[in-house]
């Protein structure tokens, strides 16, 4: 009986750490690079949603997060407790979206008209509308934090892929890429003496698919009251 227990307990452990070792995949998978691309197949089983508008302060434009119906998630509130749906697609705080959002719709404040922020599939983490930058230059812009690429090659787009920064105009317009391809985005901030955005990167140098301490960092900034917006990159170490 011991040794039966004994045998039930190492299987348990091992499908255990074998689900974990699954779980981690490296977040940049090189075999065949040329397949990764962006995911460009829409699933057609799911159900596409936009949350109510919100307007920033100071703008005249609408915005329109757009998602997909998801089941009942504890960072999400539902509007349906029976069926455990949840038909919110965003959370907004101050200056700033976050969510499960596929894509952002723009309609100005007087017309009938509603635009999109683009017709590729991304998966957006968080919109944060450049409030102080936009008091003091009064260019109104928004910056994105998103997966653009399938880098693990999941045949999805998730918090597992490599995180990109782009910047657009308040109607949607000028949205670009800003940080290079394969680059992870560390971090950001804007400082307002200057007009730039800082942020950094991280380029897996030695190709292992990881991000680690063997990697190299990099630093850039953006003069924000340009017309361009270019990434000019600095060394700070």
């Amino acid at each position: 009986m011991k040794c039966f227990l004994k045998i039930v307990c190492l299987s348990v452990a091992l499908s255990f750490f074998s689900c974990k070792k699954e779980v981690e995949k490296p977040k940049v998978i090189y075999e065949n690079p040329s397949k990764v691309v962006a995911v460009t197949k829409i699933d057609t089983t799911k159900i596409e949603l936009a949350d109510l508008p919100i307007q920033m302060e100071g703008t005249n434009y609408l915005l329109f997060p757009i998602g997909e119906l998801r089941g009942s998630d504890k960072s999400y509130d539902s509007s349906s407790r029976g069926n455990q749906l949840s038909y919110k697609v965003s959370n907004y705080s101050e200056y700033q979206i976050t969510g499960f959002i596929k894509n952002l719709k723009f309609q100005q404040i007087g017309k009938d008209s509603i635009t999109s922020l683009t017709d590729k599939n991304m998966y957006i983490q968080s919109i944060t509308y450049l409030k102080t930058i936009a008091d003091k230059t009064k260019q109104q812009i928004l910056l994105y934090v998103l997966e653009d690429m399938d880098t693990n090659k999941d045949v999805k787009l998730d918090d597992n892929d490599i995180k990109s920064l782009y910047l657009s105009d308040i109607s949607g317009n000028r949205f670009g890429k800003i940080s290079l391809d394969f680059h992870e985005l560390i971090d950001w901030k804007v400082v307002e003496s200057t007009n730039r955005l800082y942020y950094r990167t991280i380029e897996d140098t030695n190709k292992n698919g990881e991000f680690d301490k063997n990697d190299q960092v990099h630093y850039y900034f953006i003069e924000l009251s340009n017309k361009e917006w270019k990434s000019i990159a600095y060394n700070p170490v």
